[in-house]
C-alpha cells in the first residue's frame, strides 16, 4: 500500500490532528528561513505528543551536519531528509554518524535527474518540482509521466493534494508527500489531512 507523509508539522494541534489521522510519516522542517521552519525546542515538544507508530522526517536544507545528528542521536527524528546540495561524500560520512534512513530529495526537470540520483547511498528518493531559484516548497506538480522506472523506493512531491492525490498513485511511488494541499490559510487543515488519508488507503 502507498505510504503517506503529511509535511511541516508546525503546532502541538498538527501533531494532534496526525494522530487522529495515522499518516505513515510526518515531517519537521529544520531548514532555515523557511515558512514551517521549526526549532528544535518545538519539534521535541511535538515528538513527544507524536504516536509512536508514526515516523518524523526531519528536512534539511545545507544545514550542518552536527545539527542533524542531534537531532537523530536525541531521537527527535526517526528519517533523514536532505533537500540541498549534500553531494555522496556528505552523505556517506553522515551515514558514519547516524543509522537513521536517508531520503534524498530531486528537483526533477528530467527522467536523467532522477536516473543519477538512483545512484546515491540513500535508503530513499523525494522526486519534487523543480522550478528556478526554489528548492522545495513550491505548491506546483511537475509531468510524473516522465519518471522512470527505477529501483530504489521513491517518495512524489509537490502539489500534492485532495484533487490529484488518488492519480499521484498510479505513477510507482513508495510514498507521497503533502504539505500545502493539507493546509488552509498557511496551517494544517485535520479536514484536508483525514480526507487525503483515505483517498490514500480507499476508506
Amino acid at each position: 500500500m502507498t505510504k503517506i507523509k503529511i509535511c511541516g508539522m508546525m503546532r502541538c494541534e498538527d501533531i494532534e490532528a496526525v494522530n487522529e489521522a495515522m499518516p505513515d510519516y510526518i515531517g519537521f522542517v529544520f531548514a532555515r528561513n523557511r515558512k514551517r521552519t521549526v526549532a528544535y525546542e518545538t519539534a521535541a515538544e511535538m515528538k513527544k505528543k507524536l504516536d509512536k507508530r508514526i515516523n518524523a522526517v526531519g528536512v534539511f536544507l545545507n544545514n550542518e551536519m552536527t545539527e542533524i545528528e542531534k537531532l537523530c542521536k536525541d531521537g527527535i527524528i526517526d528519517i533523514v531528509q536532505l533537500h540541498g546540495s549534500e553531494d555522496e561524500a556528505f552523505i556517506r560520512e553522515l551515514r558514519k554518524r547516524i543509522s537513521n534512513p536517508v531520503i534524498k530529495a530531486v528537483s526533477v526537470r528530467s527522467a536523467e535527474d532522477i536516473i543519477s540520483a538512483e545512484t546515491l547511498p540513500v535508503d530513499y528518493l523525494l522526486l519534487d518540482t523543480y522550478k528556478k531559484g526554489i528548492i522545495g516548497g513550491t505548491g506546483e506538480s511537475f509531468d510524473w509521466r516522465m519518471i522512470p522506472k527505477i529501483n530504489k523506493p521513491f517518495f512524489l512531491a509537490g502539489g500534492l493534494n485532495e484533487t490529484n492525490i488518488e492519480a499521484a498513485m498510479n505513477f510507482g511511488a513508495y510514498g507521497l508527500d503533502v504539505s500545502s494541499g493539507a493546509e488552509t490559510n498557511g496551517k494544517k487543515d485535520k479536514i484536508k489531512i483525514l480526507s487525503i488519508i483515505r483517498k490514500v488507503r480507499g476508506d
